[in-house]
């Protein structure tokens, strides 16, 4: 038998051939099992890639609410735009229609490039809030993969007039200043979605299911007057320009109610156009800025004293030599007044009275009646980054510490706090609430004074602005007007600068049934500084507007005539 016979006849083991054919029968039995599983039990998963290949989820924008002034007319509205986005799983994109569509899209080709380049994306944004027309346009290009998506863009009809109050908006049309910010849930509503079922160059050939329907956001009505607002914003920029000042403020509200009828900070910007947008022009100076009040505080000092019983108003006050010595430190005044009355304190801005004043009140006393009146603590008006001053408690304080905090150095207010506290004033005694919003009935106030105190001091601060006060130019024709200068140098880095100075005035209007309260700080003034030359002139010109914007009826003889204005003033002490 030849050696090839023999070798045909060797013949593989039984037992591996068996192993073979079990392993293929396993290997037939798990794809049986896994074809059923799929096919059967569980084919979300194969729904879901089939769905991929043409079913998309979009997403519906909900409309932003619209912010309105107290009358009704609107300070921030929401426009349609359209984001346009492309798919680069899907996007079939020439080299000419490229350059097209960077044309239309004000971006050049490697920008297009760069956001297409990660192609296991779904979802890229090329251009976000273009008009609908400049959309359109990109859409008769017909690149398969590119889409339009639905969205708002916030407009702001004041421009730079209202930025402060109203902040602005980010590009999902997210608040991120101002009232834009603080109301951001009851204005933005909820997104909602729904499925479609697209072609391959992307076209929506079904409407499947609305997948969650969006809900539009609420108007807000403010207690701004837009015409008050205006007129605020005006004259501030006139003051500020012709005193060539660093920065401005004015803060106007409703002596009866708290409602803020006007804000207006200067430098401002256009939230339509924040292209070259800063910080130092976002800043709302009226609230998140600190500073030393100067004089406006002496009025505060004097009804504490009156309140605790410690004097009266003809209660004589001995200011001579014009000086104040207290360990080493020295209390001036501008000019030597002799004996005053408590009245005059105020009329003359006497530094050396107010802080004599206030020696006479135990330091936790005073500190209380400066805390009772909001110093020292977050206003609450609604707005974000509200400062709370600084009011050091009373325990460390020196005698040299409590007698000039009675004329505002030692002790820093925000000006929407300065005009806030000027409501006990104004409502005999008590300190009202402040409000962003539109209120229907004036709230409930926190009583700090008696209404004798409050009324006492309200005829001082109008003799402030009479002939021979150190406010003559805050004078309105037809109405008695109550007020305050305060002039202050500049605290920097620790110490006070020798030549800047903040420029303020407060007051009311008018004196026998007030109806408005303005603040207004002139930061840095060139030349004239005193705030009875640079700010209680923007006080006069706005509340006299405003009054008769109102419909408020005159309250003073018709020979009640402004000053001219080179007629003197008497100047305080800084």
């Amino acid at each position: 038998m030849s050696l090839a016979t023999t070798t045909l006849r060797v013949r593989l083991p039984l037992w591996r051939a068996w192993v073979v054919v079990v392993l293929l029968l396993l290997w037939f039995v798990a794809l049986l099992v896994r074809g059923l599983y799929l096919q059967i039990l569980n084919d979300d998963f194969l729904r879901q890639k089939g769905d991929a290949r043409y079913s998309r989820v979009i997403e519906l924008s909900a409309h932003r609410g619209m912010i309105t002034d107290r009358q009704g007319e609107p300070l921030a509205i929401s426009t349609p735009v359209e984001s346009v986005w492309a798919s680069p799983q899907d996007i079939e994109l020439t080299a000419e229609k490229k350059q097209h569509l960077a044309k239309l899209l004000g971006m050049n080709k490697a920008e297009i490039d760069k956001r297409l380049a990660d192609t296991r994306k779904e979802f890229a944004y090329l251009k976000r809030g273009l008009p609908p027309e400049q959309a359109a346009k990109v859409m008769e290009l017909g690149i398969p993969g590119v889409f339009l998506q639905r969205g708002y863009r916030r407009y702001y009809p004041a421009g730079d007039v209202t930025a402060h109050v109203l902040g602005f908006t980010g590009v999902d049309d997210n608040g991120q200043e101002g009232v834009e910010l603080t109301y951001q849930k009851w204005l933005a509503g909820q997104v909602g979605s729904r499925r479609v079922i697209k072609d391959r160059p992307g076209h929506i050939i079904e409407d499947v299911e609305s997948v969650k329907t969006p809900q539009e956001g609420r108007n807000l009505a403010l207690s701004i007057d837009r015409s008050i607002q205006y007129l605020a914003y005006r004259e501030l920029k006139s003051a500020v320009e012709m005193h060539k000042a660093k920065a401005g403020a004015i803060v106007v509200l409703d002596a009866r109610t708290g409602e803020i009828l006007a804000l207006a900070n200067l430098p401002s910007y256009n939230p339509n156009n924040r292209v070259k947008l800063n910080r130092n022009s976002t800043r709302n100076r009226s609230i998140t800025d600190v500073f030393e009040p100067g004089s406006t505080m002496k009025p505060v000092a004097i009804a504490a004293a009156l309140e605790a019983g410690k004097l009266t108003p003809e209660s004589r006050i001995e200011t001579s030599p014009g000086h104040f010595s207290i360990g080493p430190a020295t209390i001036h005044d501008a000019h030597p007044q002799g004996l005053l009355s408590v009245a005059q304190v105020i009329q003359k801005s006497s530094n050396v009275g107010a802080a004599k004043i206030a020696l006479t009140l135990q330091p936790e006393y005073l500190w209380g009646t400066f805390n009772h009146m909001g110093f020292g603590r977050v206003p609450r008006s609604g707005f974000p980054g509200e400062a709370s001053g600084r009011l050091r408690p009373y325990k460390t304080w020196r005698p040299i510490e409590q007698a000039t905090m009675s004329y505002g150095h030692g002790i820093s207010v925000s000006l929407l706090q300065l005009a806030r506290a000027y409501t006990v004033f104004a409502n005999n005694g008590e300190l009202k609430p402040l409000s962003m919003l539109k209120l229907d009935e004036a709230p409930a106030g926190e009583r700090v004074f008696s209404p004798s105190t409050a009324q006492a001091v309200r005829a001082m601060l109008e003799m402030a602005v009479e002939p021979g006060g150190t406010a003559p130019r805050a004078r309105i024709v037809g109405y008695r007007v109550a007020g305050k200068t305060g002039t202050a140098h500049k605290e920097e880095n620790g110490a006070y600068a020798k030549d800047k100075y903040v420029s303020s005035f407060v007051g009311l209007a008018p004196v026998s049934d007030p109806r408005l309260i303005i603040a207004v700080m002139i930061d840095e003034p060139v030349g004239q500084y005193y705030g009875g030359l640079v700010a209680a002139p923007v006080f006069s010109n706005v509340m006299g507007g405003a009054l008769r914007m109102l419909s408020v009826p005159p309250d003073a003889p018709t020979t009640n005539t402004l000053l001219p204005d080179d007629a003197p003033v008497v100047k305080e002490g800084v």
